[in-house]
């Protein structure tokens, strides 16, 4: 270990210190043994005899202290110097006052002796003004113990660490950290001259084409410039090796507030690149130079690469749009200075498929004339999945929104029809208000049937499904849709002989091919041809198509073709939401191909529509094949434990419904039929009736979603006491709403609202038998 040119330790400095003392102790013992001895006998010379002999020993005491203070000092300093001798990165022992006491061999190799210099002045030459953060970081370690800081130097990234030894010592260390990533190295081949430089002006990297224009390697942008701040966009003057150079310049800002700036040709100067004239175009930015017109005066490769090939003098507009505004008014703001250059995010005019640009204007001067210069990226993925979370937040929004209304209105429905089977009870066919009820009735079945579809789009309407062969129900279905059809437009059928079952409700898939049939004979005005096909299609890897994806695996496909009038491209992606019609006003409601969406998605399936205008249009429905031995298990019902069958019209009914039109026709419907009814608005009030334990209750009927507890929760509380007792659900939701519970609820069925007079009564007769 080398210690060259060290000046003394605080603790050497200590027991230095402590020794004089001594000497000081001793010389005053001295005096005062003198004084007592020429003062003969007496109390006083005693006295002093006893004050010299106590000023002696303090001085053996002291002259042991400073002794043992010493070898201590010698001890960790050796200890420390040993630890700090064979680390790579440069170590140095100070005092409080900076001064260097010992630098281990790392730092001796880098920076030569520095022993009795300050700190400060050793590390002068690795970034400027040192002293500011020495002390800031000494400050932290007196507090803290250690500190430590990441700071970027003319040579790269250093880290500086300090702990604190003792209270009066410190231990630096200054650790060279892997140089960061960053765009000017990639770029170090590169005929197009570039620089990184920190956010303070540091010149951290130049490329060779800029330090051969420059003439050398420099460490600051003012050695670059000759005015600063670098303008991106805008033409500069370099300080170039064979005098100054107009350049137009590009900066990308970077992390950490570096800057990456590129040297475009000026239009003018192209002999400032070494005779490279095709730099601009080599430069891996895609760059577009815009007129005041608004019309491209160059393109880059790059650029070429995302608008394809376009000529100078093409006007911006003619290839990018979807600015809500006139590009060119844009483009206008961005020259006037009125934009704040904020990233548009456009797409390109002509393309088969969508591609999107995020663009960047900066404002710059061409041939001393205002220009513009556009930056840009490709962004198609970025809005694809922005689409794809649009759609999915608005179609479930809606979804919410209809099965919210359809819940309200079946529980008005219900009212309303069960009421008139009510009063239909009373009047007789011959009675004259015997033909008003019967079309109440009627309208509010179709209004049931309406508030169905707003279910089957929101996928809570309730299906029965059961394995059918699509062969024999759309053979079944062949005689309605023909007489839907009319006599101009015919129906052809085509099966794949081989085609596999599906699971699904036979009654909602018919309405899904009505409805596509219907659509298809609309399109056709004039006649034509309708084409069902069918087949078994197995996929081996997986379909992505209008923002679904189909998993691999087998399904049986169905295609319903017509010849029509198609649907224009901006309208594809709206087909399938509820109300949108491209239909006149009056000829339909907007909720066919919403409901058929529903229904699909519901089974497990999907649809996805084909369209030319003017040539006709393809819907194709794909349902997962269902596999024969699946339906044992998946169909066999769970029948109840055998009871006792009381007559009809026995039994005591505990009925629980919030809605109380719907609570009193349900009440009174029961009390016809003979059934004893006990009423309770909410489930706590149910529980709080079934405290009685002398109360007898045969059936539960309650709604499934009520404020507080819901129909499931109170229903397993009260089978605590009550096992054997029978339950009816009743919901405007669909089943599946009670999916998730009603396994763990035996001896329970499901009744959908709207529900008759004697759909409530039947199923109640039929728990209790």
């Amino acid at each position: 270990m080398s210690n060259p040119a060290l000046s003394p330790h605080p603790l050497t400095r200590t027991a230095h210190t402590i020794a004089p003392r001594g000497v000081y102790l001793i010389v005053a013992a001295v005096l005062m043994g003198a004084g007592a001895w020429f003062m003969g006998d007496g109390i006083v010379a005693l006295a002093v005899f006893a004050a010299a002999g106590t000023f002696a020993a303090l001085a053996g005491l002291t002259s042991a202290l400073a002794s043992r203070h010493g070898r201590a000092d010698s001890d960790l300093q050796e200890q420390i110097a040993e630890f700090i001798e064979h680390d790579a990165s440069p170590s140095f022992m100070t005092n409080e006052e900076g001064e260097i006491g010992t630098q281990n061999r790392a730092a001796l190799d880098r920076f030569g002796s520095k022993g009795g210099q300050t700190l400060t002045r050793a590390l002068a030459e690795v970034f400027a003004s040192p002293a500011a953060v020495l002390h800031r970081l000494q400050n932290r370690a007196e507090a803290l113990g250690s500190a430590r800081e990441d700071l970027v130097t003319r040579r790269g990234h250093v880290r500086l660490a300090v702990h604190r030894i003792g209270d009066t010592r410190f231990l630096w260390r200054l650790e060279d950290m892997a140089e960061r990533s960053n765009g000017g190295r990639g770029a170090e081949t590169i005929s197009l001259p570039m620089l990184t430089a920190s956010k303070t002006g540091t010149v951290l990297f130049m490329n060779e084409a800029l330090r051969k224009l420059v003439g050398q390697r420099v460490k600051t942008l003012d050695r670059v410039f000759t005015e600063l701040p670098v303008q991106s966009g805008e033409e500069m003057e370099v300080a170039g090796a064979d005098g100054p150079v107009r350049t137009l310049i590009s900066v990308i800002d970077g992390t950490g507030g570096r800057q990456e700036i590129y040297f475009l040709p000026a239009p003018e100067h192209g002999r400032a690149y070494a005779g490279d004239p095709t730099a601009f175009d080599t430069l891996p930015v895609a760059l577009l130079k815009i007129r005041m017109d608004g019309t491209l005066s160059e393109s880059n490769r790059a650029a070429r690469a995302l608008l394809g090939e376009v000529e100078p003098g093409t006007s911006v507009s003619e290839l990018l749009e979807g600015l809500g505004r006139p590009v060119n008014d844009w483009l206008a703001d961005a020259l006037s200075g009125r934009a704040d250059c904020r990233p548009e995010v456009l797409r390109v005019r002509g393309k088969d498929q969508d591609v999107y640009l995020q663009v960047t204007l900066t404002r710059t001067v061409e041939d001393g004339r205002p220009a513009l210069l556009a930056i840009l990226s490709d962004a198609t993925q970025l809005k694809t999945l922005e689409a794809q979370f649009v759609q999915s937040q608005k179609m479930q929004a809606i979804g919410q929104l209809a099965g919210g209304v359809a819940h309200d209105f079946n529980n008005l429905l219900t009212a309303i029809s069960g009421h008139c089977d009510l009063l239909l009870l009373r009047h007789d066919k011959g009675d004259p208000d015997y033909a008003d009820l019967v079309q109440i009735n009627q309208n509010a079945n179709r209004a049931a049937s309406l508030v169905g579809q707003l279910l089957a789009f929101s996928r809570k309407q309730t299906l029965k499904p059961e394995v059918i062969d699509l062969r024999d129900t759309l053979s079944d279905l062949t005689h309605l849709l023909n007489r839907l059809v009319g006599e101009r437009v015919r129906l052809a059928l085509n099966h794949d002989p081989d085609l596999s079952p599906i699971r699904a409700d036979k009654r909602q898939l018919e309405q899904v091919i009505m409805n596509l049939v219907v659509n298809a004979r609309d399109a056709m005005p004039t006649g034509g041809e309708i084409r069902i096909e069918t087949e078994s299609l197995t996929l081996t890897e997986a379909l992505s198509r209008d923002r679904a994806r189909v998993t691999p695996g087998d399904y049986v496909v169905v295609r319903v073709t017509d010849e029509g009038t198609g649907i224009a491209q901006e309208s594809l992606q709206k087909i399938f939401e509820p109300f949108y019609t491209t239909k006149r006003q009056g000829e339909g409601t907007g909720l066919g191909l919403s409901t058929a969406y529903g229904i699909i998605k519901q089974t497990g399936g999907f649809i996805f529509c084909d369209s030319v205008p003017g040539q006709g249009t393809t819907f194709t429905l794909y349902f997962p094949a269902h596999s024969r031995g699946e339906e044992a298990e998946s169909e066999a019902p769970t029948r109840p434990a055998p009871r006792r069958a009381p007559r009809v019209g026995e039994g005591v009914v505990l009925l629980v419904e919030d809605e109380a039109p719907v609570r009193a026709f349900a009440s009174r419907a029961l009390r016809m039929r003979g059934y004893t009814v006990i009423e309770a608005e909410n489930a706590e009030e149910a529980l709080k009736t079934l405290e009685d334990a002398a109360l007898s209750v045969d059936v539960f009927v309650t709604d499934v979603i009520m404020p507080g507890m819901d129909g499931p929760s109170w229903v397993r509380e009260a089978l605590k006491d009550r096992p054997d007792t029978r339950v009816v659900f009743v919901s405007g939701y669909s089943e599946e709403s009670l999916t998730e519970t009603r396994d763990r609820i035996p001896n329970s069925v499901f009744l959908p609202k709207p529900f008759s007079l004697s759909e409530l009564t039947a199923t109640v007769q039929g728990q209790l038998h």
